[in-house]
């Protein structure tokens, strides 16, 4: 599957073949996302800001937990490469024994802390309502969804992207139809607005997990490996795991929560900035399936390349992804800027929510400039298991530049809303520039190793 010699061009269609159909998969997840926004939109902007509230809380809370248990990626290219198959079980195991524990522990804490945390933002009570029921139909999918993580990372691990992606899209029109069914209360169901968007996507999320489960124990290679099963659990393995996943899910966290913490803060402008900013938000991360699709490929490729000790195709794989990331990116943005008009009528029939998405959706083609660069290297650190480091960058350039920055723009030059979209470029462009530095600086180590290898052959 991935040989030891290969020219640029094959290294790009390795590379594609394994990302197209992590784009398409990427389309499904967010397109989930896009018909929570845009259906609960178009049942009221209470309803859409009530659903803002409450995926800006779910967004960073899933994508640090998922980002932990994301590191079965990693472990299963990097034990592939090596031709060491065997240990793959115990990896995807022990995740599932942590998406478990993982499960208790937010479950738990939301119970308790969401009201709380809700009512202290001063929400409208309609907005409140309508943003812990939302939390609450999220809720009822947590377990699928954790769970759902290691084993997608196993399925793509092994090359086969695209059944993931039949299998999102699978799930996509029963999501739409769910949501269309709850929020507009067809079939003689109660119409409940935005609280309809959060139940219909935690009912999607067993179904997606009922389908992978059914993948890895039916169909091969998967079958063989017995990943479902209970899990002779070794403290020296979920050690290993965790400071592995930690990082990575930390890194996560930092990047996403800042977008879900300018939510709260632009709350106080009241319910137009936050529908307006909820919309802009949504397109800009339906975009943002492509750089992420590279992030994910390249962990793949990178992390293969690196367990067989293939320096120098992990370089030029490196090459290959980073330069194509940045050319795509370029159209997609085009078409964004000069088509923001034509997305804000998606999102919205209110003309004042309309102009504030448009103004907003200039911002976000700006730190789309960064994502183009950082997050193909983010891909890239993962396939060499090196995470310390990227989890330090995110610190820094999201909250120790964009929040500060933001307040600053806000109560000193007071920009209003718009502050924390311009500190959002800025740390953007901070975190691409911090992480440039830090591959440059650990793939002249690999080539050197690279070079030492050859001689000795």
């Amino acid at each position: 599957m991935f040989l030891l010699k290969q020219s640029y061009r094959d290294k790009a269609k390795k590379l594609v073949s394994i990302m197209l159909p992590i784009i398409c998969t990427q389309i499904a997840v967010m397109s989930m996302n896009f018909f929570d926004a845009s259906m609960s939109g178009q049942a009221g902007n209470v309803d859409l800001a009530g659903a803002a509230i409450g995926g800006n809380m779910w967004m960073p809370i899933h994508t640090c937990f998922t980002g932990i248990l994301m590191a079965a990626m990693p472990q299963v290219a990097y034990f592939l490469g090596a031709g060491e198959n065997h240990k793959i079980q115990d990896i995807i195991r022990h995740g599932l024994f942590l998406a478990v524990c993982f499960t208790i522990l937010v479950v738990g804490c939301c119970y308790f802390a969401l009201p709380i945390f809700y009512l202290s933002l001063g929400l409208e009570p309609a907005v409140y309502d309508i943003a812990i029921k939302y939390s609450a139909g999220i809720g009822l999918g947590v377990l699928p969804f954790f769970c759902m993580a290691p084993l997608r990372n196993f399925v793509d691990t092994l090359g086969y992207t695209r059944l993931t992606m039949k299998i999102y899209f699978l799930a996509l029109p029963i999501n739409a139809l769910l949501n269309y069914i709850l929020i507009f209360g067809k079939f003689g169901l109660p119409r409940l607005g935005g609280v309809g968007a959060g139940i219909a996507t935690g009912l999607t999320f067993w179904i997606l997990f009922f389908l992978f489960a059914w993948v890895v124990t039916h169909l091969e290679p998967f079958k063989k490996y017995e990943v479902l099963g209970v899990p002779q659990l070794r403290l020296v393995k979920i050690k290993e795991y965790l400071k592995l996943g930690i990082p990575m899910g930390l890194q996560i966290f930092m990047e996403t929560s800042v977008f879900g913490v300018v939510a709260f803060f632009i709350a106080k402008f009241g319910t137009d900035a936050i529908a307006a900013h909820q919309a802009a938000l949504n397109f800009s991360s339906l975009l943002y399936m492509f750089p992420l699709a590279f992030s994910l490929s390249l962990t793949i490729c990178i992390g293969v390349e690196y367990g067989g000790k293939r320096f120098h195709d992990a370089y030029e794989y490196i090459k290959v992804g980073i330069g194509l990331c940045i050319v795509i990116s370029a159209l997609y943005m085009t078409g964004e800027y000069f088509g923001r008009s034509v997305v804000a009528r998606i999102y919205s029939s209110d003309a004042g929510v309309q102009k504030l998405i448009t103004e907003l959706l200039v911002y976000a083609v700006i730190w789309q400039v960064g994502d183009a660069i950082a997050a193909p290297i983010q891909g890239i650190l993962r396939g060499y298991k090196d995470v310390n480091i990227a989890f330090v960058t995110s610190i820094i350039a999201y909250w120790g530049i964009c929040i500060p920055v933001g307040f600053y723009l806000d109560y000193q030059l007071h920009q209003g809303m718009f502050s924390y979209w311009q500190s959002l470029d800025l740390g953007v462009l901070s975190s691409a520039i911090l992480l440039s530095l830090r591959l440059f600086f650990l793939q002249r180590k690999y080539n050197r190793e690279g070079n030492k290898l050859q001689a000795l052959e």
